[in-house]
């Protein structure tokens, strides 16, 4: 009972969300494309769902988000022709996004054969739906600002905060990518078979995947400020929400608690976490 109220809560406050990012934007009959696109979120993870569970599967569940995004971008985008500059920019900068994200964790999970995370949740049914109910909220949540830009009707000319925001998106994603892919590189050498990484960008930090992620979509967010009013600075949780889920919730706590676990009592990874921040980038001492 308890997780299904879980459920009600994240559908209610996803969709309170989209319902205030699309105040004054683009309608599809009586709501907003933007309340729609948060529905549809909602419903291609529950739909998603019900296979996952049959089969006992989280194998599509990453792949499944991206979709999600690029659905409900797609959606958005369609449903508020025509789209103006600022609106087509953050369109492909999630899209690009979310192809390249999902493209890289499905092919991580084909190769590992499973994600750990879900060894014991994807045999309880519920707990497997909260998951996807949360990954339905993920979506609505983090692609907030982007949303409440696309389907805005307000034709504001691209400007500093455009110019400035994109800067930030590309540094934000350009670290991200270097970030997976220095390490998908480190652990298909078979010499740094249980090592961990402190090469490369990972000697900046410690999570710089995080770090650009987090950044990229800031960078939306202050691409998305001169078209917002009212109500719809509650899309503004976009931001912070990818910062307190990254780093409070599913992210450096859980690999931080997992590297302890593996390499706690290894002088090195000691000095490597002394030297190295969790998060924000610093070059590291010479």
């Amino acid at each position: 009972m308890k997780l299904f109220l879980v459920v009600i809560i994240c559908a209610a406050l996803g969709l309170a969300v989209a319902w205030a990012g699309g105040q004054g934007g683009s309608e599809y009959g009586p709501i907003s494309v933007m309340l729609a696109c948060g529905a549809l979120a909602f419903g291609i993870n529950w739909l998603a769902f019900v296979p996952a569970n049959i089969f006992k599967t989280e194998k599509y569940y990453d792949l499944t988000g991206s979709l999600t995004y690029l659905s409900v971008v797609g959606v958005a985008a369609y449903f508020s022709q025509p789209l103006e500059a600022r609106a087509m920019l953050v369109a492909i900068m999630v899209a690009v996004w979310a192809v390249r994200l999902g493209s890289f964790l499905f092919a991580r999970i084909k190769k590992d054969g499973k994600d750990r995370r879900f060894d014991k949740i994807k045999t309880a049914p519920m707990r497997f739906l909260m998951t996807w109910t949360l990954q339905g909220l993920w979506v609505i949540l983090t692609a907030a600002c982007a949303l409440a830009v696309i389907t805005s009707t307000s034709n504001v000319p691209l400007g500093v905060f455009a110019y400035v925001g994109a800067v930030m998106w590309l540094v934000g994603f350009i670290i991200e990518v270097m970030a997976d892919e220095q390490k998908k590189a480190f652990r298909a050498n078979p010499e740094n078979d249980g090592k961990f990484i402190s090469t490369g960008i990972w000697a900046w930090s410690r999570h710089p995947n995080y770090f650009g992620e987090i950044l990229l979509w800031l960078g939306i967010a202050v691409i998305s400020v001169p078209v917002l009013s009212g109500v719809q600075w509650a899309v503004m949780i976009s931001p912070l929400f990818v910062f307190v889920l990254l780093t409070r919730v599913s992210g450096v706590p859980k690999l931080e608690h997992h590297a302890n676990k593996v390499w706690g009592d290894d002088p090195a990874y000691q000095q490597y976490k002394a030297n190295t921040p969790a998060l924000f980038l610093k070059p590291p001492a010479r």
